[in-house]
C-alpha cells in the first residue's frame, strides 16, 4: 500500500467524471490521472491518459504507466440508441479497462463502478419504489449486471476491494454528455423565451406530477470518494441522490423564474424532432449574448429529454443504507437547478 492516494479515472470527461475531476481537484491528498480520448477543455490537474476503452490491446497498452494507481473509478460509457444495445459493448468496454487495469497496477486498493436508477428497472416502466440496493434484479441486458458480475469474478481472493454508486440523474456541468438534464432544461428555456414563448411541460402530462429525485455531480463526488476509502463500505453498493424527491409542477415555475419567463400550460411535444430545425436559432442565440460558441448538437440532447420527462411513475431510490453506513450530504434541489445555471451562465453556456 502506499501512503498518498492515487486516482485513476476512466470516462474524465463525463458529466460524472468531470464532476469527480473538479472535486478530487480540492482534495490535496490525491493525485489525478484522468482518462480520456483528448485532453480537457476545462481546468484540472489532472494528469491526462489518453486511451481507447473500445480497443483491448490499447488497454492493456496504454495502461501500462500506472503502477502508483490505489483507486479507479470506472465512470466510462458509450452511448447507443437503445439502453439494450449499449449493454455488450459496454460490457466488453469495462472489461477491456479492467484487464489492462490489473496487468498494471499492483498497489490498486479499491475499484468503483457507477450504476444507476435503471439497476432497477426505471427505463422500463412502473416499478418497485423506493428502490433498495437489496431488491432483485430486472430482466437483462444490462451493461451494469454485465459490469458488476465481472468485477465481482475478478475480484475473488484479490487484495483490493470494490464499490458501486448508484446516482440518479446526475445534473452538472458538461457540455456534449448524453445524460445531461441541467442542460436540456436551460438550452429548452433559453429556445422557448427567444421564440416569446412561455415555459411549457414538454413531456407526459401524468409525468408532471409524479414524484422524481436527481443528484448533483458534488453530492456525487462526495459519495464517490466516502465509499472507495470508507472499509465499510467494501464490496458493498450504495444509492445516492440529492436526499429529497420532488413533482415537475413544483420546480417547473422555479426553472422558469430564473429565466425571467411565465408558466405555460403543459403541451407535451417530441423534443428530439420539435428542436430538430432549431440550430439557426441557437446559433442566432449565441452571436446576440456572445456566448462560447457551443455547437448545438452538443448544447443538449433531446432525446434524453424525451426520456427523462415521460416518466409517468415515481422515480425514487432508498438512500438509507449510505445515511447509516455515513454519508450524510445533501443539498435541495432547486438550489442546485439554480447553482448550475449559474454555473451555464457563467461558462457562457447559456444568455
Amino acid at each position: 500500500m502506499t501512503d498518498r492516494k492515487v486516482a485513476l479515472v476512466f470516462g474524465a470527461s463525463g458529466i460524472i467524471g468531470r464532476g469527480f475531476l473538479r472535486h478530487l481537484d480540492g482534495l490535496n491528498d490525491w493525485d489525478i490521472i484522468g482518462v480520456m480520448r483528448n485532453p480537457p477543455n476545462f481546468d484540472t490537474r489532472a494528469e491526462h491518459l489518453a486511451v481507447d476503452l473500445t480497443n483491448r490491446d490499447e488497454c492493456l497498452a496504454g495502461l501500462n504507466n500506472v503502477p502508483h494507481v490505489t483507486h479507479a473509478f470506472y465512470t466510462a460509457y458509450k452511448d447507443f440508441p437503445t439502453w439494450e444495445a449499449a449493454a455488450e459493448p459496454n460490457t466488453e468496454m469495462f472489461k477491456n479497462t479492467m484487464d489492462g487495469l490489473l496487468a498494471n497496477a499492483p498497489n490498486l486498493e479499491h475499484i468503483q463502478i457507477l450504476q444507476g436508477a435503471k439497476y432497477y428497472g426505471r427505463h422500463l416502466g412502473p416499478y418497485k419504489t423506493p428502490s433498495r440496493e437489496d431488491d432483485p434484479r430486472h430482466m437483462p441486458p444490462s451493461l451494469y449486471f454485465g459490469q458488476e458480475d465481472y468485477l465481482r469474478e475478478i475480484q475473488s481472493g484479490q487484495p483490493w476491494s470494490w464499490s458501486a454508486v448508484r446516482p440518479q440523474a446526475v445534473c452538472g456541468l458538461s457540455i456534449g454528455n448524453p445524460l445531461n438534464l441541467t442542460s436540456v432544461l436551460a438550452v429548452y428555456a433559453v429556445i422557448s423565451r427567444e421564440l416569446g414563448l412561455p415555459l411549457r411541460w414538454p413531456g407526459k402530462p401524468e409525468a408532471f406530477h409524479t414524484i422524481y429525485q436527481v443528484t448533483d455531480y458534488e453530492i456525487l463526488g462526495k459519495s464517490m470518494v466516502w465509499a472507495a476509502t470508507t472499509p465499510d463500505c467494501a464490496n458493498e453498493a450504495f444509492n445516492i441522490t440529492n436526499g429529497d424527491v420532488f413533482r415537475w409542477d413544483y420546480m417547473w415555475e422555479h426553472v422558469a423564474g430564473y429565466f425571467g419567463m411565465e408558466v405555460g400550460p403543459p403541451q407535451q411535444i417530441n423534443l428530439a424532432m420539435m428542436m430538430a430545425d432549431k440550430e439557426p436559432l441557437w446559433n442566432e442565440i449565441v452571436e446576440k449574448f456572445d456566448l462560447a460558441p457551443t455547437p448545438f448538437d452538443k448544447a443538449a440532447n433531446w432525446s434524453f429529454g424525451d426520456y427523462a420527462f415521460a416518466s409517468d411513475w415515481d422515480v425514487c431510490m432508498d438512500t438509507t443504507k449510505s445515511r447509516k453506513a455515513g454519508f450524510l450530504d445533501f443539498i435541495d434541489t432547486k438550489d442546485m437547478f439554480l447553482q448550475q445555471f449559474d454555473e451555464l451562465r457563467d461558462a457562457k453556456i447559456i444568455p
